[in-house]
């Protein structure tokens, strides 16, 4: 290494056609190429992987991708590594929670042990009885809830404390305000993400790669379009059940062993959700996704 050089640790946020961009953890983004090592070990770096690099022009901020720390965890859709947490956020209304699509979510992050935060936003559209009402269905989910409204500013400051110190994974549909919330956090995100797209000449930012956006010192939040939809057609429907946390305390009291809570008699779950501890709507789901992974079986 020449003298001038210097290592530094940082965080891929961002790669596109053969370049990477590390955060540094402090305000600076290096383009960086990754040495052929990686090739030759069929390692590919990924958004959100801890790595060194060697800078190799501190002014234009260039260096070499040298070494990929080891992962916490790997994610195939989105390719992305070490990620600590998923939000998941839905709109109240404008449009109205598709909470099929949220139950999911959270299996698939189950499955891939990610923990979970709820959003729901766009509450200033809310009516009286909302907020109860999905506390009510996803409170035994484990999950932490918050309800936010970017006109009202209502439930921001409890959001950024539950993101602090992470590096978190927005998830949701179209339309339920990922994008504004996310600019309402990181007000600078886009500007930064316009110089970079500028300086490689990819035209504007779209949701088309998943990006990483610092927020404050070990803090990020990652923009991605891997998490609009889920198929969870790979979990044999005898595990869908290991799935739902409303559910574990109630294993091993059914009267019979690998009861999966369905058609068997004298079943704890079912009685739970009669006697309202379970949330009706969280057992009818599991119902109806039991049967659609039943039916994948019988197709393979």
């Amino acid at each position: 290494m020449a003298e001038h050089e210097t290592l530094i640790n940082g965080k891929i946020i961002k790669g596109i056609g053969g370049f990477y961009y590390v955060h540094d953890g402090i305000g600076q983004v290096y383009e960086c190429r990754a040495k052929g090592i990686f090739r030759n070990r069929k390692m590919k770096p990924l958004v959100g992987d801890r790595v060194r690099i060697q800078v190799l022009d501190e002014k234009e901020k260039e260096g070499n991708l040298t070494e990929i720390y080891p992962r916490t965890n790997q994610l195939i859709r989105p390719a992305t590594a070490n990620i600590d947490q998923a939000l998941i956020i839905f709109a109240v209304a404008s449009p109205r929670p598709n909470l099929d699509l949220l139950d999911r979510l959270l299996i698939s992050m189950d499955m891939q042990q990610i923990p979970c935060l709820i959003c729901f936003g766009k509450m200033d559209l809310a009516e009286a009885e909302t907020e109860s009402r999905l506390r009510e269905i996803y409170g035994k989910t484990g999950c932490p809830m918050v309800f936010i409204s970017n006109y009202e500013n209502r439930g921001l400051d409890r959001l950024e404390k539950l993101l602090e110190g992470k590096t978190t994974a927005l998830a949701g549909p179209s339309g339920v305000g990922k994008s504004s919330l996310l600019n309402r956090l990181i007000p600078d995100a886009r500007m930064e993400t316009g110089a970079v797209s500028e300086k490689i000449q990819r035209g504007r930012h779209t949701t088309r790669h998943s990006e990483l956006f610092y927020m404050k010192p070990h803090t990020f939040v990652m923009d991605t379009p891997g998490f609009s939809s889920m198929d969870i057609g790979q979990i044999p429907c005898e595990e869908l059940k290991n799935h739902y946390p409303e559910f574990q305390e109630y294993e091993g009291q059914c009267r019979f062993t690998g009861c999966v809570h369905v058609n068997e008699p004298d079943c704890c779950v079912k009685q739970a959700v009669e006697a309202g501890e379970i949330a009706r709507h969280r057992y009818d789901s599991y119902q109806f996704l039991y049967e659609e992974l039943k039916n994948v079986r019988k197709k393979w």
